[in-house]
């Protein structure tokens, strides 16, 4: 019996449908005044605030709903479809009707590239990350800023140099979205200085990732000489396809966030044959970017202190 989490139901409710029609049926939607219309649906308007179908009344801000409602899908298969992840299964001793064939992963899809990376830049260096860093994922073609939207896009690559994945994450609003087609395999990774280091760091997001590289430039932080890996949310497939590209990994750092999904994660790994694993919590915060904005401020609050003549 197929089923998904409730963290994987509570991701998959906070994709916008306007985001997913223009990342997955974009010539599907033509505009109608100040929004838009789906080309095989034209009772159904869509728009920044959600989507509305007129002849059934009903609507709603979520692409789960759309998909469900309009677009028939199971829940289960929509989650998956959503996020690109599996679905949990579990065995059940009353015979189950034969499973359906899994939705099919849409086409991989980037969005189109700006002509600078400015708004990214600025914005991960207001998240306190630090500009060198984020300046070599530049360069290495592993993260940029969109046209439309000046999303950051965060790339995960497979063996060969292709791009397989891309997580988007707004530097206006809360948003953030896998792209269409993006294969959960192929995690936003930050190599190791050594390249024969037989650890890895994992994240659930590619800024928890940076902030914790940051924390150890900065000093803030042991050094550490391991991979750094974002699994782009709570699933453990790129961590499992990573082991298998490098077989001298053999000890895993857990720095997913500091709450019971996280917990949760750090108890999957450990059911990972081959490796052995430590839980590094936040020291600050729910996440590594809340540790770092949080060591940040402490160091300029103390900066200014030791700049203030005494009376």
């Amino acid at each position: 019996m197929k089923w998904v989490t409730p963290d994987q139901l509570k991701r998959a409710r906070q994709i916008p449908v306007l985001a997913y029609i223009q990342a997955h049926e974009s010539g599907n939607l033509k505009r109608v005044g100040r929004e838009y219309r789906l080309r095989d649906h034209e009772s159904v308007a869509v728009g920044e605030k959600g989507w509305y179908w007129h002849s059934r009344g009903i609507g709603s801000w979520s692409a789960l709903d759309y998909l469900t409602n309009v677009r028939r899908y199971g829940l289960v298969d929509a989650v998956c479809l959503l996020l690109g992840e599996r679905p949990q299964e579990r065995s059940d001793r009353v015979a189950a009707p034969a499973p359906r064939a899994p939705p099919e992963r849409p086409p991989f899809t980037l969005p189109p590239r700006n002509k600078d990376n400015r708004r990214v830049m600025a914005y991960l260096q207001s998240r306190g990350i630090d500009r060198d860093l984020i300046v070599d994922c530049i360069k290495r073609g592993v993260l940029f800023e969109s046209r439309h939207y000046h999303n950051a896009v965060f790339l995960g690559k497979d063996e060969h140099g292709k791009t397989r994945f891309a997580a988007m994450r707004s530097t206006t609003t809360k948003f953030m979205c896998d792209a269409g087609g993006s294969d959960k395999r192929y995690g936003f990774l930050l190599p190791s200085d050594n390249p024969s280091s037989s650890e890895v760091a994992i994240f659930e997001s590619p800024i928890d990732a940076l902030s914790h590289q940051t924390l150890c430039k900065l000093g803030h932080m042991p050094a550490f000489d391991g991979w750094r890996l974002s699994l782009g949310g709570t699933s453990t497939l790129a961590l499992e396809h990573l082991l298998k590209q490098y077989p001298q990994i053999t000890h895993c750092l857990v720095c997913t966030d500091n709450d019971e999904v996280g917990n949760m994660v750090a108890a999957k790994v450990t059911e990972i044959p081959g490796i052995t694993s430590e839980r590094s919590s936040p020291v600050y915060g729910s996440d590594w970017n809340d540790t770092l904005q949080a060591v940040k401020k402490a160091a300029h609050i103390a900066s200014r202190a030791r700049d203030t003549p005494s009376l």
